[in-house]
């Protein structure tokens, strides 16, 4: 195992060398998707780490579709939504508290995790999103079909979104058996 991989220096401007910390966890620099709908701060969440989107997948080409009718547009927005509202189910089936993915979250899968009291957070580096998993226990699902109980973190203390200077960063911490760090470096600058 390369520890390289699963420690990361995050620099943060703004504040002394002294507030310079070591996490036990991962620290990201993101924030959730809706700050306002969905919870900042949780303690002993169940985190499910995704490598698929959340949206309706466009086709790899652009997509041309004839519409001869006005109510063939209600059709397909019809499609777009219940498709959504099955991947939603399906993840919320297993009671998550924060829903990670290294793809897109759209809107409506948005207001489902938050109506559900689940915090989301989209495009992640795979990188973040492996040193998650080795944080918290989860297991990164690359299909919906496949995700089951076992995949869930659950060894994560706090999920906590905090604003630090003009920047918010995302905290995964006080991990039950942690195999990943964040070193947070402040300064007056990031060089420094």
């Amino acid at each position: 195992m390369d520890i390289q991989k699963y420690i990361k220096v995050e620099k943060v401007p703004g504040g002394q060398l002294e507030d310079s910390v070591v996490r036990k966890g991962v620290t990201i620099n993101k924030d959730v998707i809706a700050p306002g709908k969905m919870r900042r701060k949780i303690f002993n969440q169940r985190i499910i780490l995704l490598d698929w989107p959340l949206e309706f997948k466009k086709g790899e080409n652009q997509t041309n579709a004839e519409l001869l009718k006005e109510e063939e547009w209600g059709v397909l927005l019809q499609l777009e939504e219940e498709y959504i509202e099955r991947l939603c189910v399906q993840i919320l089936k297993f009671k998550p508290d924060v829903v990670i993915t290294e793809k897109g979250l759209s809107d409506l899968a948005c207001h489902y995790f938050s109506k559900a009291g689940v915090s989301g957070m989209r495009r992640l580096r795979k990188t973040d999103n492996n040193r998650i998993a080795k944080a918290c226990g989860a297991v990164i699902v690359n299909r919906p079909d496949e995700l089951q109980q076992s995949d869930v973190g659950t060894g994560a203390g706090i999920f906590e979104v905090k604003k630090i200077g003009d920047e918010f960063f995302a905290f995964i911490v006080d991990c039950k058996e942690p195999k990943a760090c964040t070193v947070l470096l402040r300064g007056p600058s990031k060089d420094l």
